[in-house]
């Protein structure tokens, strides 16, 4: 008769179980640990595969100080912008009809008053939206009340991160602003965990013209590194089709914004028109997704005093909506500062009540010197 085997009768020794024990606990914390941040990463993103932009660079040589904001002369007159068309693709997504929008036939959501800073009933666009208007080739000099609008040389703000995801969470972000001639990059970079060793990282970047009535992207990417793993999208912007992440092209509406570029962009439209901030008022652009196109709204909430390790600063709170409400939407709320050139100091990102992200202004803005504006190619750090 065959004897068993001896690791088959011997007990285990309390000391290799309780080896064994901690290892199985060990690596249960790292499972679970690498499962929070793949769903932090969830949350914050909408990834496939793209390659990335090539990065600018510029040399900050200041820090911008806090003032009174600048009087801007407001644009000058102008025609009628030309009609949005509305011929549906050839891959047309008939499953999607509402990435196909009207500029002239927007919905406000059920239970929302409508944005109050245009109305289909009016021939002309309000003067709330430069992003519709072509200024004249032999438009006057601009009103006496105010300078004409200079686009800021570049200029890099740094946030601290906190949040709640299963969990606190902390980490910290920069948003970047690169102008070289009529071509500008907005970069935004996101860590969760120790810089040394992130659990997560993301970065957004978008790439395109500056143009009389604002930014005009030509291509917007992401990427997001999650331990060994690295996701990315693209959106690609043409004269008259945007091509979404997944190859679907949808019309490209006027003043169509990115998820990068539209902070920057709604910074131009409150120097050009303060006034916009005024609680119940909305401002309002098409906005481009990796996955889908849809116009968006921000409400003027009123104004805050936000606490910043300078001093305190007001700020003015904009809530985004969307014309088609979707339940996996993640929303970002802003807070931009007048006395900071109206740059945004304050950017939550929600999931819902529980789960978010607050990004908070770290120091002040870092502006480089106008020549440096030129910026140059070069690989980010």
């Amino acid at each position: 008769m065959d004897r068993p085997a001896l690791s088959a009768l011997a007990p285990v020794p309390r000391r290799g179980r309780r080896g064994a024990a901690f290892v199985g606990l060990l690596l249960a914390v790292l499972a679970a640990h690498l499962w929070v941040s793949e769903e932090m990463a969830t949350m914050l993103a909408e990834i496939d595969a793209a390659p990335m932009v090539e990065r600018l660079e510029a040399v900050y040589a200041r820090m911008l100080q806090p003032a009174a904001p600048p009087v801007v002369a407001p644009p000058a007159p102008a025609a009628a912008p030309r009609p949005q068309r509305r011929v549906a693709p050839p891959q047309a997504a008939a499953s999607e009809p509402e990435a196909v929008v009207a500029e002239d036939a927007v919905a406000p959501e059920a239970g929302l008053a409508p944005p109050t800073d245009e109305s289909a009933a009016e021939p002309l666009p309000q003067p709330e939206e430069p992003r519709l208007v072509d200024a004249p080739a032999d438009a006057g000099p601009p009103a006496a009340q105010g300078m004409p609008f200079e686009w800021p040389p570049s200029t890099r703000m740094s946030y601290t991160l906190y949040g709640y995801y299963r969990g606190e969470v902390h980490g910290s972000a920069q948003v970047e602003w690169i102008r070289a001639g009529d071509r500008y990059q907005v970069h935004i970079d996101v860590l969760v965990g120790p810089g040394f060793a992130p659990l997560m990282a993301r970065r957004m970047s978008s790439d395109g013209r500056i143009t009389p009535h604002g930014l005009a992207p030509e291509v917007y990417e992401e990427e997001t590194r999650v331990a060994f793993r690295t996701r990315r999208a693209a959106v690609r912007f043409g004269p008259e089709w945007i091509t979404l992440n997944n190859g679907r092209e949808v019309p490209a509406p006027l003043g169509v914004q990115d998820t990068a570029s539209q902070f920057v962009q709604l910074t131009y439209r409150l120097m050009l028109q303060p006034e916009l901030l005024t609680p119940g008022r909305a401002i309002e652009f098409p906005l481009a997704l990796p996955r889908r196109q849809d116009r968006w709204y921000y409400d003027v909430v009123g104004a805050d005093n936000l606490a910043t390790p300078f001093g305190e600063v007001q700020a003015f709170h904009l809530r985004p909506r969307r014309e088609t409400k979707r339940r996996d939407e993640l929303m970002a709320d802003v807070w931009f500062a007048p006395t900071l050139l109206y740059l945004p100091v304050r950017i939550v990102i929600r999931q819902d009540e529980q789960n978010y992200v607050d990004l908070t202004i770290s120091k002040l803005p870092e502006v480089a010197a106008p020549a440096a504006s030129g910026a140059t190619p070069g690989t980010p750090p």
